[in-house]
Parts: C-alpha cells; structure tokens; sequence
C-alpha cells in the first residue's frame, strides 16, 4: 500500500500505477528457475528474464533523464549502444532471475524516492535525437513517470504470454 497522506493525489497516483505493473511483472516470473527465466517460448527473441532486465534499464535511464537530461541516454546512431540495447532483452551468462529482480528492485525504489520528492513533476528536459521523437521535444517529469508506467504495463502483457506458453501459468485469471 502507497502511503499518501503527505502526497499529492497525482503522485500517489503515479505511484500506484507503477507499483501495480511493477507486480504483475514479478508476478509472472514467480517460481522460475533461472533456465526457465532464460528460455524463448515464442517467435520473438523474448525471454522473462530478460524483459526484466529491460524494464529494469529503460526505467533507470528515464529516471536519470528526470534528473540529469539527455546527456546520458544512448545514442541510437551507435552501433555499441544498438548492441546493448539488444543484449538488455536477454539473460546473459552468469545472470541470475533473482539478481534481475534485486535490481528491479533498487531501480524502483529510486524511482519512487524521485516521484515523492521532485520539486516539480513539470520541470522537462529536451529528448535526446531518436527517430521516435519529435525534433525539439521536451518531456515533463511527469510525461516520463507515465512513459514507464506503460512501458512497464506493455512489458508485463509480453511477460504474461512467453509465461504462458512456458508452463501454462497466467499473470490473472
């Protein structure tokens, strides 16, 4: 449960979003063993272990973006930065599931530390250059908060799939 008494309805909210996707992320990967974790159930190159990694390293760098702006954030006209982005979809030798998810962890926590004590959830930066983004667009803290909370949402939805067609088990229902 999100303590709220000493935040905004909108913070608790962000929150809230993030902490219930967060779950049914983990939720999906309860019970695995690491080869498990590890194994590609479907056409795509997609693994649990894996999208837990990726979430994990995309909500890491908006959260930097929150804090520090694009300077950080990868380039995507880097053929090393490609390379990491792919590898950031897969568990790797000597990754663990539980190593994954203890880094999840610290990510989200920092996130939270972020959405319950920025000064201001309007306060933007420029977006890095990507061919997904606008030319010139800035993103609020806020529009970043709701970025990984889809992110985070659309990811669980993967996870529950390649989990489903791993052993039959489903995040609901």
């Amino acid at each position: 449960m999100i303590e709220t008494s000493t935040l905004t309805r909108e913070r608790a909210d962000l929150l809230e979003a993030l902490a219930k996707h967060r779950f049914f992320l983990r939720h999906t990967v309860r019970d695995l063993t690491d080869e498990q974790a590890a194994q590609r159930t479907t056409v795509s190159g997609l693994c649990l272990g894996g999208l837990v990694k990726h979430v994990a390293s995309v909500e890491r760098g908006w959260a930097d973006f929150i804090v520090d702006g694009p300077a950080e954030m990868p380039r995507w006209d880097d053929a090393v930065a490609l390379d990491n982005h792919a590898a950031g979809f897969q568990m790797l030798p000597g990754e663990t599931l539980a190593g994954l998810l203890a880094a999840y962890d610290e990510v989200a926590q920092r996130t939270d530390e972020l959405v319950r004590t920025l000064p201001d959830l309007d306060s933007d930066h420029p977006l890095p250059e990507a061919p997904w983004f606008e030319p010139g667009a800035r993103w609020s803290a806020r529009r970043v908060l709701l970025h990984v909370v889809g992110e985070t949402a659309q990811h669980a939805g993967h996870a529950d799939i390649i989990r489903e067609a791993l052993d039959g088990a489903k995040s609901m229902g």
